[in-house]
């Protein structure tokens, strides 16, 4: 490929990353069923006190800085250099896999990174869409294991990572990505790759997906029982999944739904899983069931407080990988973010892309850290709550202990420094103190009118104030 066309490429990929997030959204699922597994529901629960993860898209993409895996699909959202052969450029993309070599790879800083910013559990993307590995899989070649990293040391990348947030207290998930784009079982060279589905029919060619099912679980089993102890098992890719549960919300994705059904036998793989990993939380995204037991709004928040498991799979940047140049939330979008979550009742995943060469940017490790400036005064008010049915007023939003007994209120500071911060509902028990939880000061306040009145000291804080408190009973 024409250098001028590669760099077009580039210069693409940056553009149609932001656009995915508009386009390939994934919303959550209209239906819930709790698990009954009692490991699970304990897993679930620990969970569910985590409130804030990170989620990490790391793969080919990073070479050259684009989208992850979708550049290689034919979809009308996806804008690629119209002089190129679609034949090349998956040719192009496919080679980055001779160019991928990490050789500064540091999970360590990711992980630390990520401790500092008040995380509790990690997403690894062991294999996205693109079907290339980043564990030492024996069912393909391609692998970070297979190409220029292969003499490294550390060359079975999932491994060192789960390893490092693991030191850090990390809960861990691995992401796997159910369709595989580099299959011949997914998508075969016999045919076009019109979009996102497999390209054959499974009905004429029972054996070749036969064969794509056993690929699937077989790489699953490989991360279930090689990598140690693995809580979370997140399945995306929701367009794989029996026929017969293909609803209007899958229908509004905008892909075409072949005739045939793209069952891999979740029963077969949940069984095989929680042998291995007893208690593993499943999250089979969109499918609804009993192996999705938490769902993912993708990109956005659910209006309303849910009362089951979830949580918002959100970007620090523009794109899910890295992408050069990106444009970085500030600490304060992301804590209001985190704190309107957590009131709703979900968990914040936040998106990180480390860069081609295994390091994060800096820019990424100065917004950890600044997020975690508020997280490490404020956490009390996050980590390990519930839901209140009065959950919001204005720019306050209220969480309370698992106990019930204790209440917090976190207003969002919009503007300058404030003096006073007021909430309707929630009352304070009389008699009670309201601490500043971010200096631990005890703060004056009254009643009057059905509202509460604060009195703060003077401060600098500019992102969000917590208090503490022992409510009135409703």
């Amino acid at each position: 490929m024409k250098l001028k066309h590669i760099i077009f490429t580039f210069l693409c990929g940056i553009a149609y990353a932001s656009n995915a997030q508009q386009t390939d959204i994934m919303p959550q699922s209209t239906h819930y069923e709790a698990p009954t597994d009692p490991l699970v529901k304990q897993k679930l629960e620990n969970w569910q006190d985590k409130k804030f993860g990170m989620i990490v898209h790391w793969g080919l993409y990073a070479v050259p800085g684009i989208i992850e895996s979708w550049s290689v699909c034919s979809e009308d959202w996806i804008d690629r250099d119209s002089t190129i052969r679609y034949d090349d450029y998956k040719r192009w993309y496919w080679g980055l896999s001779e160019k991928f070599n990490p050789t500064k790879f540091n999970p360590t800083q990711w992980a630390q990174a990520g401790k500092a910013a008040g995380m509790k559990y990690l997403v690894f993307t062991t294999k996205h869409h693109d079907g290339f590995a980043m564990f030492d899989t024996r069912e393909t070649d391609f692998s970070i294991a297979k190409g220029p990293f292969s003499n490294n040391p550390k060359k079975d990348v999932a491994k060192y990572v789960f390893e490092a947030f693991r030191n850090e207290g990390f809960m861990i998930g691995a992401y796997f990505s159910k369709p595989d784009w580099h299959s011949q079982y997914y998508w075969w060279d016999k045919y076009a790759t019109a979009n996102r589905n497999n390209n054959y029919d499974i009905r004429k060619n029972p054996w070749r997906w036969a064969m794509f099912k056993k690929y699937t679980q077989n790489q699953i089993g490989e991360l279930m029982n090689n990598y140690g102890s693995i809580d979370i098992l997140w399945l995306d890719g929701g367009w794989v999944r029996p026929l017969e549960t293909v609803n209007q919300e899958v229908l509004s994705w905008g892909a075409p739904i072949p005739a045939w059904s793209q069952d891999i036998d979740m029963p077969t793989i949940a069984a095989m899983a929680r042998k291995a990993q007893p208690g593993l939380i499943m999250v089979d995204r969109t499918v609804h069931g009993q192996y999705e037991n938490y769902q993912t709004p993708e990109q956005k928040i659910p209006e309303k407080q849910l009362n089951y498991p979830w949580e918002s799979c959100m970007t620090l940047g523009g794109g899910w990988g890295f992408v050069p140049n990106d444009n970085y939330k500030s600490a304060k979008e992301v804590v209001h973010k985190l704190v309107e979550i957590v009131a709703k009742g979900g968990s914040l995943l936040l998106g990180i892309g480390p860069a081609a060469d295994g390091t994060l940017p800096d820019d990424v490790v100065k917004k950890l850290n600044e997020i975690g400036e508020w997280t490490s005064k404020n956490g009390a008010a996050v980590y390990g709550t519930r839901i209140t049915s009065n959950y919001h007023d204005a720019q306050t939003w209220f969480t309370q202990g698992k106990d019930g007994k204790s209440m917090y209120a976190i207003h969002l500071i919009k503007g300058d420094a404030i003096k006073q911060v007021a909430w309707q509902g929630n009352l304070p028990k009389k008699g009670t103190q309201v601490t500043l939880l971010g200096s631990n000061q005890k703060l004056t306040w009254k009643i009057s009118n059905g509202k509460v009145y604060v009195n703060l000291p003077k401060n600098d804080e500019k992102i969000a104030l917590a208090f503490s408190f022992v409510p009135e009973k409703s």
